[in-house]
């Protein structure tokens, strides 16, 4: 199975390389002080420090081995590809919900970056799918667990 590119912002990108490095060398090194503390307190059959050290360095080798696989696949969206014609990854979208007064914008960003309380959404998700490739004016219809929700693009920008 081939893996999807990831699209993703210069900024995206570097977020994610400093919490990689953050957890690579001061969240190891603050769990291995963790666990050598936790030894030092003798039988580790019922030791729940050691227990709950070793649950967390499995949870930080876990979210290491997620980012270095993340990053392997991801590709810088180029600022310069960018039109304001067409809906796509890195695109401002203003849109109204047919029956509501006041229009929502959001930026189609990649799933990596996806942080929709701040009006962020993946292309992945139902609403970022379905706008892609979409102009100003046309009116989108989307799934949702709620029933088909009807979106009309008001602007799109950069």
């Amino acid at each position: 199975m081939a893996v999807k590119e990831i699209l993703i912002s210069a900024e995206g990108k570097a977020r994610l390389e400093k919490e990689l490095e953050e957890l690579k060398t001061v969240k190891r090194q603050e769990i291995a002080d963790k666990i050598e503390t936790a030894r030092s307190f003798g039988d580790l059959s019922e030791n729940s420090e050691y227990d709950e050290a070793k649950n967390e360095q499995a949870q930080v080798e876990g979210r290491i081995a997620e980012l270095e696989e993340q990053l392997k696949h991801v590709r810088i969206l180029d600022e310069s590809e960018l039109t304001n014609e067409i809906v796509h990854v890195g695109s401002k979208v203003k849109v109204q919900k047919e029956g509501d007064k006041k229009a929502m914008e959001y930026r189609l960003v990649g799933p990596l970056e996806a942080d929709p309380l701040n009006g962020m959404i993946s292309d992945d998700c139902p609403v970022g799918k379905a706008l892609l490739g979409h102009h100003v004016g046309d009116k989108v219809e989307v799934e949702t667990p709620g029933g088909t929700v009807i979106y009309k693009v008001m602007k799109i920008s950069k």
